[in-house]
């Protein structure tokens, strides 16, 4: 009864998203109050029908019920309960449920904190988000039902997909989709902008705290999935360039130009046709990645590899809300009023830069994932695009954006001088500097460019830590002043702050776990020893084991570093219940130098032991201590009342006196 109930309010927040999506439109058309009053309850009564829906679905895997298809196919009784939770998500129908769950939490947020809006684009922005909702929700309604029966129902379920049973892939989806989805209300402000032919500061200004959500969200989403790729695949890499993987980084760099470009329109009413088109394409870029995970045009782990015939009709939404705003851009674009000028050194020269670079960098990130299913599709022919190509389009273009990114915040609005901005960030140089050559102290002419990307990540943190220091006068100002100003700085800038610091720990990270890593693989019984990075790894014995519904073989690595003991890891092969498929399991010892990494393979017939690989990734955890600092910094500047949704409202004053 449970499940009908589900079925029931998946099928009715359809009808709901459909009234969303006519009369608020037409009554914005029509100037008519009564008709936009609609969007407000109609977009609330569509997330709670949702809620109602997805509760049903996760009830129905909780209680294993197996006469529901969905649960059948992704579950088992064995399985953990968070696993079980967790598999509602974890297969392509309940992903999608979750999918249209947020996209219609988002267009309810808007209802709910968008109070200051004006009426006519606040009906249009959630026609347009019921409009999305409407598409997904008829492909889960005709191609994908996740609440199909079985009949009759198997005694047990097929289970999960091993490598999803992790703590990280609980957590790691619902935060990439807030982050995917998030975007859609960017696209909706953009076509409702069109639709009124006026964009302007204010629209900047409403549309920003979206954006940031959006980008918080992804961001983390992404750093969890790199996390999670890290310890559970067990190959010791932390990117692949896998095409799913570049899916969710695409609409990331997008998003985070749409920021900064949308920034210029609020401050300077500058950039608008570029910030709307940005806006839409980034959006695009989400509907891209969607396409590209659930067509069937790919196998990856990361991948729901379906009915073609599904990806057919996704490929119909992505042509339909991409071609359609492309078209009202094209048409919209040559009324929109541009904004004022600025010289080429300035802030906003600055910010262009960045979105040049950050766009420029997307569309490569774009060539080299889709040339090589284009190519496949039309002649049959398969190649395989992998880190060269991206080391030699996508890095070129990050090196002049990261050198410039602590002087963005240091030059003035409309006109600047670079020189003087270089001579505020003198120290921030020599630190720089520093970095640079204490790396080419410590690893020689191992890697001749590596000093040269540790001191680019060193000017980039030091950069941000300056400007906060020039802000408050360190240099300047007595200590009551100084600690005045530290407090009274807006929170918007903090959030900048720690931003920036996170992508300078991330290219430190990146730059040396990528130039100095240490890989040794080898054959290893026990009794051997073999030494990484100043640690000498032991073979102790191999054994056994059992779980809640895997059974593993482990191996025992006793670590020790100048003959003290340093700890104990045991990686290990598993083999599940249901599906029976194969897991690796990696025993890792971190410490500030970076993460020792040990993987087991299979036994050896010959001479017996075991294939044994032994990583030393320095710093590694820099990358993903990086992206949460990144997380923060966008939560800072969320808080700010400046940027909060619905604020500021002004208050009367008290005791007003009389002209």
């Amino acid at each position: 009864m449970i499940v009908e109930l589900g079925h029931f309010a998946l099928v009715l927040a359809l009808v709901v998203a459909a009234v969303q999506m006519v009369l608020p439109a037409w009554g914005a058309r029509r100037r008519d109050g009564r008709l936009m009053s609609v969007a407000e309850p109609a977009a609330m009564a569509q997330l709670l029908l949702l809620i109602l829906a997805f509760a049903a679905l996760t009830h129905a895997y909780v209680v294993s019920d197996f006469s529901v298809q969905n649960v059948a196919a992704n579950s088992h009784s064995t399985k953990p309960l968070i696993y079980k939770i967790s598999g509602v998500w974890g297969n392509h129908e309940g992903s999608m449920l979750l999918w249209v769950l947020i996209l219609a939490l988002f267009g309810a947020a808007v209802a709910a904190f968008g109070n200051n809006l004006p009426a006519t684009l606040k009906a249009n922005v959630l026609a347009v988000q019921a409009s999305i909702a409407l598409a997904f929700l008829l492909f889960l309604v005709t191609t994908s039902d996740p609440f199909m029966r079985l009949d009759p129902a198997p005694a047990d379920g097929n289970g999960l997909n091993p490598i999803l049973q992790d703590p990280a892939l609980a957590f790691h989806p619902p935060f990439l989709y807030t982050g995917y989805v998030g975007f859609s209300i960017a696209f909706s402000f953009a076509i409702a902008a069109l639709i009124e032919g006026r964009i302007d500061a204010a629209w900047a200004r409403w549309v920003r705290p979206w954006t940031l959500a959006a980008w918080m969200f992804l961001t983390i989403g992404i750093a969890m999935g790199s996390w999670w790729a890290y310890y559970e695949l067990g190959w010791g890499g932390w990117w692949f360039w896998d095409p799913v993987e570049n899916a969710s980084f695409m609409p990331w760099l997008a998003g985070t130009a749409l920021l900064h470009s949308a920034l210029v329109m609020e401050k300077r009413e500058g950039l608008k046709v570029w910030t709307v088109l940005l806006a839409i394409l980034t959006f695009s870029l989400s509907l891209m990645g969607t396409f590209i995970v659930r067509s069937g045009v790919l196998t990856s782990v990361h991948a729901f590899a379906v009915d073609p015939a599904r990806g057919v009709f996704i490929l119909g939404i992505l042509m339909l809300f991409t071609g359609g705003g492309l078209a009202m851009f094209a048409l919209r674009a040559k009324e929109l009023r541009q904004g004022g000028m600025f010289a080429p050194i300035s802030r906003e020269g600055s910010l262009v830069l960045n979105n040049v670079l950050l766009v420029t960098a997307a569309a490569t990130v774009f060539v080299g994932t889709l040339y090589p299913l284009a190519l496949e599709g039309v002649t049959g022919d398969k190649i395989s695009v992998g880190a060269p190509y991206f080391n030699m389009t996508f890095v070129p273009l990050m090196v002049p954006l990261l050198l410039a990114l602590p002087l963005g915040p240091i030059l003035p609005w409309k006109r600047g001088d670079l020189f003087a901005a270089m001579q505020r960030l003198w120290f921030a140089a020599l630190l720089a500097v520093l970095g640079g050559i204490a790396a080419f102290a410590l690893s020689g002419a191992k890697a001749s460019l590596a000093p040269i990307g540790i001191a680019i990540g060193v000017w980039v943190i030091a950069g941000a830590i300056g400007e906060w220091l020039l802000r408050i006068k360190v240099f300047e100002a007595g200590r009551e002043e100084i600690v005045r100003r530290a407090r009274n700085l807006p929170r918007s800038a903090y959030g900048t702050l720690l931003a920036h610091f996170g992508v300078g720990l991330m290219v430190v990270g990146i730059v040396a776990t990528t130039a100095y890593r240490e890989e040794h693989v080898l054959v290893m019984k026990p009794g051997d020893k073999v030494e990484a990075a100043g640690y000498v790894v032991s073979f102790k014995e191999s054994s056994s084991g059992r779980g809640p519904n895997y059974r593993e073989e482990l191996a025992t690595f006793t670590v020790t570093r100048d003959g003290a003991p340093v700890t104990e890891l045991v990686p290990s092969k598993r083999i599940y219940d249901m599906p029976p498929q194969p897991t690796t399991e990696a025993g890792i010892h971190n410490s500030w130098r970076g993460d020792l990494y040990i993987v087991i393979g299979d036994q050896q017939l010959e001479g017996g032991g075991y294939a044994v690989r032994v990583y030393f990734n320095p710093l590694v955890r820099f990358i993903w201590i990086g992206a949460l600092i990144m997380f923060l910094g966008g939560a800072a500047s969320l808080s700010d009342r400046r940027l909060r949704i619905g604020a500021p409202v002004k208050r009367a004053k008290k005791g007003a006196v009389a002209a």
